[in-house]
């Protein structure tokens, strides 16, 4: 069944489990949410990276050397585990071994790994119930996205949920996909001016690759994660029949906001966001449009659902309230020292305009030993060893070329960057950390919603701790 066409069945969840990148949104995770008969999201941002980590690790509790054990292809599971799999783990204190970084023209083992990440993911979120799953991705990184979406539909993942830019590709890579057709997937070429130039289409046969025709697979329900009425109007109306509903997620969302009409600049010429009357979004407007949509952004309490609903929404997207919760993929080391801090009222979380290399705002949680300690920044190395939200851009002689602000400036630089790299953290290492992947020595960077008011209504105390079913029952006001 095409869920974004069909009205028959419709699955409206109060609740939609944020997608939280590098593995907050663990298929764990989503999976506990799921089971509860809300929507799960898995994450599938970086899962490339993190496979080749948990198979480093000796792929603890056997889990998704499980999940690849019933994946289609057997030939290309084993690929990738006779490439990162090290029984019993890597020592303690030994480097992770690199895997290929993505270009437009990506290696076999690279795509082999991505879309096997991917369906481990939904796999181990939908394993031993039938209730729908979601996966997450951000538009921003756009060349691993044909692979994830082969793997994530090929596990039968029920949802596609994508922010982070305008996924305007996602209804017809989804038809191709299922229509076991080649893929074409355009991703934005930077020019000199450092705006985007033109685009280039990544190309894709899964039956090549694969060597015979994909299995039937069922096309998913895309909900695409937009913040004004403009994106919402926009993806009702040019793509109507083929969005299943949408996220209106607002500027105190954890993670990547979208940037705000107005900017100012501080005394040292800084950007500081400014969301006023240009960024609210009228309701009412995205009501008329006939979609179910859910709002995202300091909604995780069961009086913000309530008006949620009053304004036409089904409900809420609610991610902070998952990442302390006792299923998150986050470090628990880490995870503890949140929520005790939360609890007590001394949590911080602002919107930094520079730390993401992306150029979005973004929301950071100050907190000692993480990034966002400006002696922890000055004295971390520049690395872009992932190179998971490089720009591409035209060099002189016609190839494309990479390039990170978060890289160090002298190479950023000679590959004709010129944004300002002050405040510009590496995202993709900083965010494995908070996962407990990093490499050794690799500061956190951690990122939470701003609004923390439902700490002190789950918990009893700085050290105790919640599950997703008490997060549940809380938001839906089912607590007993």
């Amino acid at each position: 069944m095409d869920l974004n066409r069909s009205k028959e069945t419709r699955f409206l969840p109060e609740i939609i489990q944020g997608g939280m990148g590098f593995y907050i949104s663990s298929p764990f995770l989503a999976r506990a949410v799921s089971m509860c008969g809300q929507l799960g999201t898995a994450s599938g941002v970086g899962a490339d990276i993190l496979l080749a980590r948990i198979l480093q690790n000796g792929d603890p509790g056997g889990h998704f050397r499980r999940a690849l054990a019933h994946f289609p292809f057997q030939h290309v599971a084993q690929r990738v585990i006779e490439a990162f799999y090290e029984e019993g783990g890597i020592p303690q204190g030994v480097r992770y071994k690199g895997k290929p970084v993505f270009t437009v023209k990506p290696s076999d083992l690279l795509v082999s790994l991505t879309i096997c990440a991917n369906y481990a993911f939904v796999y181990l979120a939908k394993e031993g119930h039938s209730n729908p799953v979601s996966i997450n991705y951000m538009e921003k990184i756009a060349m691993p996205i044909p692979f994830a979406m082969v793997g994530g539909m090929l596990a039968g993942v029920n949802f596609v949920t994508m922010g982070a830019g305008i996924p305007r590709q996602i209804p017809d890579l989804i038809d191709a996909i299922a229509e076991g057709r080649t893929l074409q997937y355009e991703v934005p070429v930077l020019g000199d001016d450092g705006k985007v130039k033109r685009h280039h289409t990544m190309s894709f046969d899964p039956k090549t690759f694969f060597g015979s025709e994909l299995p039937p697979l069922k096309k998913p329900g895309f909900i695409p994660i937009v913040a004004s009425n403009a994106l919402a109007t926009y993806f009702a109306t040019k793509f109507e029949g083929r969005v299943y509903g949408l996220v209106v997620e607002e500027e105190t969302a954890g993670g990547h906001n979208a940037p705000p009409r107005d900017l100012v600049r501080d005394a040292t010429g800084r950007p500081l966001p400014i969301y006023g009357q240009r960024d609210v979004v009228d309701y009412r407007k995205v009501a008329a449009l006939g979609l179910p949509f859910w709002i995202g952004g300091s909604r995780s309490s069961p009086e913000q659902i309530l008006w949620a609903k009053s304004v036409g929404a089904v409900g809420a997207q609610c991610g902070g309230i998952f990442a302390l919760s006792d299923e998150s993929g986050m470090d628990p080391k880490l995870r503890r020292k949140l929520r005790e801090q939360g609890f007590r009222g001394k949590l911080i979380v602002r919107t930094d305009m520079d730390i993401s290399p992306t150029g979005y705002p973004f929301q950071l949680v100050e907190l000692e030993e993480t990034i966002s300690d400006p002696s922890v920044y000055e004295k971390r190395p520049r690395v872009c060893s992932q190179c998971a939200l490089v720009d591409l851009y035209d060099r002189p002689n016609g190839t494309i070329g990479y390039r990170c602000p978060a890289e160090p400036e002298d190479k950023y630089a000679s590959k004709g960057g010129d944004k300002d790299t002050r405040g510009v953290g590496c995202l993709c290492n900083g965010l494995m950390a908070t996962a407990g992947m990093g490499d050794k020595g690799e500061p956190p960077v951690v990122t939470l919603g701003k609004y923390l008011g439902f700490l002190p209504k789950l918990i009893e105390g700085p050290e105790s701790s919640y599950g997703v079913k008490q997060a549940i029952d809380y938001l839906l006001g089912t607590t007993t």
